[in-house]
C-alpha cells in the first residue's frame, strides 16, 4: 500500500532544492547568477497600464498615448536595473547570540557590506524580517527568532531582498549556511547553595600573608603596623578551608525529563553566581566538578544536548 505524501512534504523538498541549487554561500559577495527578479503587484499593474496605453495609441494613432506608454516602459527598465544593482555584490554575515534559553528569542546579528551605499535591504528568516541600510558601505541589524524548545536549532536559510526604488520588481537572493544555535533549557529558579561558616576566603582561617590594598577592603583587615613602617598600605589575607564540590544529579530531581533539566539549569546558574564548585551527572554524560564561566557554559551545553532515557 503506497503512502500518500502531503503538501508539506513537497514544500520541504522544494525548499531544500532551492537552498541547494539557488542559494549563494553566506559571507561571499552576491554574484549575478544568484540574483532573481520577480514582479510585484504594483509592477504588474504598471506593465498592464503601459501595454494598454500602447494599444490605445496604436488603435487611435495618438502620439501623446505613444509617448506616455514608452515613458512608462523606459522608466520601468531603469527601475529594474537599479533594483538589480542595489543587491548585486552585497556581502552578508551572521553573528550568533552568546546564550539563548528555551521559551525566549534568539537575537541574530546581521552585518551587510558592499563597495557603495545601499538602502532598503530586507533580510527574512523563519517568518521574521529585519531592514538594513548600508551607510558608507556597511550596515548592521538584528533579527529575533523564537526558540521554543531546548536543543540544537538549525537556522533556516536567509533571504535577502529589496524593492527599491519604486517597488515595481523585487530582487532577491537566498543565503545558504550551516549555522546551528544551541538553546539551553528554561531555568527554574533555585535557592542559592548553602555556604559553610568560614568559607568566605578572607573572613576566617589561618593567616596567609599580606597583599596589596584594594579599595573596598575592610578596615579591620588593614596592616597598620606595616603602613607605619613602610608607608605602603596592605591588607591581611587569610586561608580558608577548602570548599566541598556540589553534585547536581539528574536522577535526584523530581518531575518529567524537561522539568528536571530546567531545574538543573537553574541550579547551575545559582552555583555559578555564588562562585561554588559543582559537578553535573546526566543520563548520557558526567561533567567533573569545576567553576568559572567556561564550566558554566559546558554544563549548560550538556543540559541542552542531554538525551533522557526512553520511556522516562
Amino acid at each position: 500500500m503506497s503512502r500518500r505524501r502531503g503538501p508539506g512534504t513537497w514544500r520541504a523538498r522544494l525548499r531544500r532544492l532551492r537552498e541547494r541549487r539557488l542559494a549563494a554561500p553566506l559571507g561571499a559577495p552576491l554574484p549575478q547568477r544568484r540574483l532573481f527578479l520577480l514582479p510585484t503587484r504594483f509592477g504588474l499593474g504598471w506593465a498592464g497600464l503601459a501595454t494598454l496605453l500602447l494599444l490605445l495609441g496604436i488603435n487611435y494613432q495618438n502620439t501623446l498615448l505613444h509617448a506616455l506608454a514608452f515613458w512608462l516602459i523606459a522608466l520601468g527598465v531603469v527601475v529594474l536595473f537599479r533594483t538589480w544593482r542595489n543587491l548585486l555584490g552585497v556581502r552578508l554575515s551572521l553573528r550568533l547570540p552568546g546564550e539563548v534559553f528555551a521559551g525566549g528569542e534568539a537575537c541574530l546579528g546581521l552585518v551587510a557590506e558592499a563597495r557603495r551605499a545601499r538602502t532598503a535591504l530586507v533580510v527574512r528568516c523563519g517568518g521574521r524580517r529585519a531592514r538594513l541600510d548600508l551607510r558608507r558601505g556597511r550596515g548592521e541589524g538584528e533579527l529575533y527568532l523564537p526558540a521554543p524548545r531546548r536543543g540544537a536549532l538549525a537556522l533556516p536559510a536567509l533571504r535577502l531582498e529589496t524593492r527599491w526604488p519604486l517597488g515595481l520588481v523585487r530582487a532577491l537572493a537566498w543565503q545558504a549556511h550551516d549555522a546551528e544555535l544551541l538553546v539551553w533549557p528554561a531555568p527554574i529558579e533555585a535557592p542559592p547553595p548553602d555556604r559553610r561558616p568560614g568559607a568566605g576566603g578572607l573572613d576566617s582561617g589561618d593567616f596567609a600573608g599580606l597583599r596589596r590594598f584594594v579599595p573596598g577592603d575592610s578596615p579591620t583587615r588593614l596592616a597598620w603596623k606595616q603602613w607605619s613602617r613602610t608607608g605602603t598600605l596592605a591588607t591581611k589575607a587569610f586561608e580558608a578551608p577548602p570548599r566541598e564540590s556540589a553534585w547536581l544529579d539528574y536522577a535526584a530531581c523530581p518531575g518529567d525529563p524537561e522539568h528536571r533539566l530546567s531545574l538543573l539549569c537553574g541550579r547551575v546558574l545559582a552555583h555559578h553566581r555564588a562562585g561554588e564548585r559543582f559537578g553535573l551527572r546526566l543520563p548520557d554524560r558526567v561533567l567533573a566538578p569545576g567553576q568559572g564561566e567556561a564550566h558554566r557554559r559546558a554544563a549548560l551545553d550538556a543540559l541542552s544536548r542531554c538525551r533522557p532515557p526512553e520511556g522516562a
